[in-house]
Order: C-alpha cells, then sequence, then structure tokens
C-alpha cells in the first residue's frame, strides 16, 4: 500500500468536516506554534488567528478603497468647476487659455500650455496656433490616448513656461480631437518639475475627460 500523505490527510480532513466533531477533544489538543512569537497555540486559537488577520487585510482594503473613492469625488468637484468655466467663457478666442490657466488652478498643476492647429483664418495670428512644427503635429497624430512619463525633450515640452525656474520632469500629453475616429487639432501639455506628478503607471480616466470637454469646446476655433 502506498503509505499516506500530507495530501491525504489534508483531503480527507476537507471532505470529512463531521471529522472534529467526534473528535473535538482534538481542536485543543493539538498545539501549533502561533505566528506572533514562538509560543504553542491551539487549533482554535491558531484559527481565530487567522480570522483576525484576515478581518485586517479586509479592513485595510476597505480603507484603501473609501480613499480612493474620496479622491476621486474631489477630482470630480474639480473637473466640473472646470468645465464650468469652460461653458461661461464667451470669446472663442480666451478659450485656449482659459482651458491652461484653470487647469492650473483647479487641478495645481504646475505648467501647462496648449496649440491648436488647422484653425479658422481669425484665429490663425493668437499664440495658442503659432510655433508648432509638422513634427509635433504628427506625433500629436499618433496618441491615441494621454501620454504620461518622463519628459524626453519633446517639441511640445518647449512650449510650457518653467515654473519657479525648474524645467517639466514629467509631463502629459493630452491629444485634442472632436472623436476617437477624428484627426488630432491639438495637444494640450502639463509639466511637473516633480518626475513622479506624471508616471506610465498612472491611470489617464480623468486626463481623458478633460482632452474630451477641452476638444468640445475648441472645436469652434477649427474649420469646419
Amino acid at each position: 500500500m502506498n503509505p499516506i500523505t500530507e495530501d491525504d490527510i489534508a483531503d480527507f480532513l476537507l471532505n470529512t468536516p463531521d471529522f472534529f466533531e467526534r473528535h473535538a477533544e482534538l481542536l485543543a489538543a493539538v498545539q501549533l506554534t502561533s505566528p506572533h512569537g514562538q509560543r504553542a497555540v491551539s487549533l482554535q486559537e491558531r484559527q481565530a488567528e487567522m480570522l483576525r488577520e484576515k478581518i485586517r487585510s479586509l479592513e485595510l482594503k476597505a480603507a484603501e478603497m473609501i480613499r480612493h473613492g474620496q479622491e476621486n469625488v474631489l477630482i470630480a468637484d474639480k473637473l466640473q468647476r472646470w468645465t464650468r468655466e469652460l461653458l461661461l467663457t464667451r470669446e472663442p478666442s480666451a478659450l485656449p487659455s482659459v482651458i491652461v490657466e484653470q487647469i492650473k488652478s483647479q487641478f495645481q498643476v504646475p505648467q501647462a500650455a496648449i496649440r491648436v492647429w488647422g484653425v479658422a483664418p481669425e484665429w490663425a495670428g493668437q499664440p495658442f496656433a503659432l510655433g508648432v512644427s509638422a513634427d509635433a503635429q504628427a506625433f500629436a497624430a499618433s496618441l491615441t490616448m494621454p501620454y504620461c512619463g518622463v519628459n524626453p525633450g519633446l517639441e511640445a515640452a518647449s512650449w510650457l513656461e518653467d515654473a519657479a525656474g525648474a524645467p517639466a520632469a514629467s509631463l502629459a500629453l493630452l491629444p485634442l480631437r472632436a472623436g476617437p475616429a477624428d484627426k488630432v487639432f491639438g495637444l494640450l501639455v502639463l509639466g511637473s518639475s516633480d518626475p513622479q506628478r506624471f508616471h506610465a503607471g498612472m491611470g489617464t480616466d480623468f486626463l481623458e475627460r478633460i482632452a474630451e470637454l477641452a476638444s468640445a469646446a475648441l472645436g469652434r476655433l477649427t474649420v469646419a
């Protein structure tokens, strides 16, 4: 006969739940080493410790979920205030500066800039429509979602004004397009001297919402 293994014993206990009902004395008699020191504890005590550890883990996860929820509510409130300012802006040519300044103030972004191309003739001389090379436009067109990461020395980073003399170490680049399948007509650039402010692993849901709203607002500047 094959010798009985630990797996055999484990399978037997799992498939025979009434074993400890018939041998209740074992619950107190079996001694295990506590993970909190070298003292011996009964099987019942060890099970209770495992349950307490599981409860603590669940409490930590719940607290983290609550914290993330509160952070998302704060961001959503800021997004609503930012959107309100766009809706209150009547002069189309003022929209780019309102977008940039409100992003800085509402979201505490140290540096921000925006460029729009393909604008109607009456806006062609505005600062937001100048200084964009064909390469920068092609790069923006290649973005299917916001780029977040280190500043690799892109042309778009030169549009930013250094905040307190500190150049941008990390960037978020938001392509502007009327719809997912439409051509890119601009680029919104966010920058920070903190290399971790915008990083490759961060979520981009709110950045995408900002890009969508900014695109909808700025569409009136472009040639139909």
